[in-house]
């Protein structure tokens, strides 16, 4: 039995969706007169940068100048989401068997697993993972890795996603898809601990679904000035015959009564919600997580589960579900 233990979170400093369109996206697409109108229906109050486009225009800054703030920011994140899964599943450092890093926002080598395992005092014998640029639904994935590990092992492993979006602010663009990823994108570190045992919930499956033949609705280019987003207005189409399927399979003969949706944005959220025929508090944790932290790519299906799991009563039974390029559909089945 693999048991999710422990969850940690850690965010850069908060800035408001207000407050960015106002002081600087107003004038980024100015020549894109449906841009206001994204961002205003986009579903963010709050979102969390490493480099805030108010006092830094990275608009202009090469992949590399990129790269090398990318580990200045996400080491220390990094650290403080682990640490803090850590204490919460009350497992030492030096009982870890297996660190697994997810990013698809950053490259460096030595990658941020072995930064980490160096300065968090890992054991020299710790296996280590990178599972890289499989965007928003890496989480769940990751999980299943880890979850295999310690099913096989029987020692505890650590799962980290570590997004920092704000690296790859664009050019002035009128590119629809551009200005959506522009408004929804935030930064964020979250990590996992799960054990062989112990209270927590219990990972009871994970289940996947990939149309190769929608593979060009969602890209992240790597260009001469940072990562590119590519966002097909169909994406919500493809999910819409999908999910169905994938939580039949997922939750077949058990009640869920908690939902860690990622909320890739307003229209995801609804079609998953019209698909599934869930009420709209179901998705209440998704939209909160949306309006208060952003799209925070693979980080974000943690932060609802953290959210789910500070309710005044945990649900019992989590279906949680992500979604990105591929177009890939996975979910994971967490029992308490």
């Amino acid at each position: 039995m693999a048991v999710l233990a422990g969850l940690g979170t850690a965010f850069p400093p908060p800035v408001t969706q207000a407050e960015l369109w106002e002081g600087y996206f107003s004038r980024h697409f100015a020549g894109a007169p449906i841009a206001e109108r994204v961002f205003r229906n986009s579903g963010v109050t709050t979102r969390h940068t490493v480099l805030n486009p108010l006092t830094e225009d990275v608009s202009g800054w090469s992949t590399g100048q990129r790269m090398r703030r990318y580990v200045e920011e996400a080491v220390p994140l990094g650290k403080e989401a682990v640490l803090g899964a850590l204490a919460d599943a009350g497992v030492g450092v030096a009982d870890v068997g297996l660190l697994a890093v997810a990013t698809c926002t950053g490259y460096a080598t030595p990658g941020l697993d072995l930064m980490l395992a160096r300065d968090l005092g890992f054991d020299p014998a710790l296996r280590r993972l990178v599972i890289g640029h499989m965007g928003c639904y890496a989480a769940l994935p990751g999980l299943g890795a880890v979850a295999d590990y310690v099913d096989t092992h029987g020692k505890p492993a650590v799962l980290l996603c570590v997004e920092l979006t704000s690296l790859h602010g664009q050019p002035p663009t009128t590119d629809t898809g551009q200005i959506i990823s522009h408004a929804l994108f935030s930064d964020a570190a979250a990590a996992v601990v799960v054990t062989p045992a112990g209270p927590g919930y219990e990972i009871r499956g994970v289940a996947a679904r990939t149309d190769a033949t929608t593979a060009d609705h969602m890209t992240w280019e790597v260009t001469d000035l940072g990562f590119r987003m590519g966002l097909s207005p169909r994406v919500p189409g493809v999910l819409a015959r999908h999910v169905g399927p994938l939580v039949a399979e997922l939750t077949a003969g058990v009640t869920v009564d908690g939902w860690a949706v990622h909320p890739g944005g307003p229209r995801i959220l609804e079609v998953t919600q019209e698909q599934l025929g869930l009420p709209p508090s179901a998705l209440a944790a998704s939209r909160r997580t949306l309006a208060e932290h952003g799209n925070c790519s693979s980080a974000t299906v943690l932060l609802v589960l953290d959210s789910l799991r500070a309710q005044e009563v945990p649900p019992s039974t989590v279906a949680a579900l992500a979604f990105g390029p591929g177009l890939t559909l996975y979910g994971a089945l967490l029992t308490s």
